[in-house]
């Protein structure tokens, strides 16, 4: 075992994300050249005059080597560099700029909201459950969550809508006025939070109820402590390690459905520019914002990694 576990164990977590940072890069480089035919033709469209295309398949730099043009992405990206967009011409790093902000905040509200609901609602139907008892529950519950869970966001989306929207108006829709108030993140926070919070609160149900039959648990029921004592500080710290790992892989999904959701409530973030990019064969936008999609997931997994770390000793030390 190494003298100093968390300097190995953290080694290893950076040097797996700088190798997935390597091979996202790449990938997104590649996706240019994995276009069949011209891109700059099929961005330009038909009519384009033959100059014209040159003109731009130039200033792309579409024209050199391709071992030229990897090392001339590496170099704008490491400048802060990502391109110039076909059709609006302003730089693709102001146009990441202007969006991310809306979307990071959905996203952080999603989460949290992911995050309060999930865990509680688990560790409750854990203690209903436990042991056998609630039966009725058990099966209700696993039904509507296994349901949920599976759900496509942008569906749901659809749903919450059709019913909060259109049918009760009791939320907007989309924001015509430009103000963003919080009532304009309630329906799309929790177009992304329903399904991963239902997917997650059976996780912690069924993870809790094996901390539940544990014996320092069974030890704290025996001195005749509040179940509220032995539910928040007994069984819950051992539950927010296994949570936190779930909640890190749900990002992904949540960066995943972002991008129609966003669509769905014409939200003014990365997912909108993505789809309008894609369809305007914006390709110099399409490379930046899935790279920096990309980028997000492999940082959230990073920091729960350090995070267990720190939280779960036992981790640091078994990978060392």
């Amino acid at each position: 075992m190494p003298r100093h576990p968390w300097a190995h164990y953290l080694l290893r977590r950076a040097t797996r994300f700088l190798v997935s940072m390597a091979l996202l890069v790449t990938a997104t480089f590649a996706m240019v050249h994995a276009i069949p035919g011209d891109p700059v033709r099929a961005a330009l469209g038909a009519t384009a005059s033959p100059e014209l295309v040159a003109a731009k398949t130039h200033e792309l730099g579409l024209d050199l080597p391709v071992w030229q043009q990897y090392v001339r992405y590496l170099a704008g990206l490491f400048s802060g560099e990502l391109g110039t967009s076909m059709t609006s011409g302003l730089p693709v790093a102001q146009t990441i700029a202007d969006r991310l902000p809306y979307t990071s905040l959905l996203a952080a509200v999603a989460l949290a909201v992911v995050m309060l609901v999930a865990v509680p609602v688990g560790m409750a139907m854990a203690a209903v459950t436990r042991g056998g008892r609630g039966r009725v529950s058990e099966l209700l519950f696993t039904g509507v969550a296994g349901f949920l869970a599976v759900v496509p966001e942008f569906l749901l989306a659809v749903c919450l809508v059709a019913l909060f929207a259109m049918g009760l108006e009791w939320l907007p829709v989309a924001d015509v006025t430009g103000s963003m108030g919080p009532e304009f993140y309630i329906l799309p926070a929790l177009a992304l939070a329903i399904g991963p919070a239902a997917a997650l609160a059976r996780i912690v149900r069924v993870e809790g109820l094996q901390v539940l039959a544990s014996d320092y648990v069974r030890t704290a029921r025996a001195k005749r402590l509040p179940a509220r004592v032995v539910h928040l500080r007994h069984a819950l710290p051992n539950l927010l390690t296994s949570a936190l790992t779930i909640g890190g892989l749900l990002v992904s999904g949540l960066v995943a459905g972002s991008v129609l959701v966003e669509n769905v409530f014409a939200w003014p973030g990365l997912g909108t520019a993505l789809v309008e990019a894609i369809r305007a064969k914006d390709f110099p936008v399409v490379q930046g914002v899935v790279l920096i999609y990309g980028s997000a997931v492999l940082l959230v997994n990073f920091g729960v990694d350090l995070l267990l770390g720190r939280l779960d000793p036992r981790s640091v030390i078994g990978e060392s």
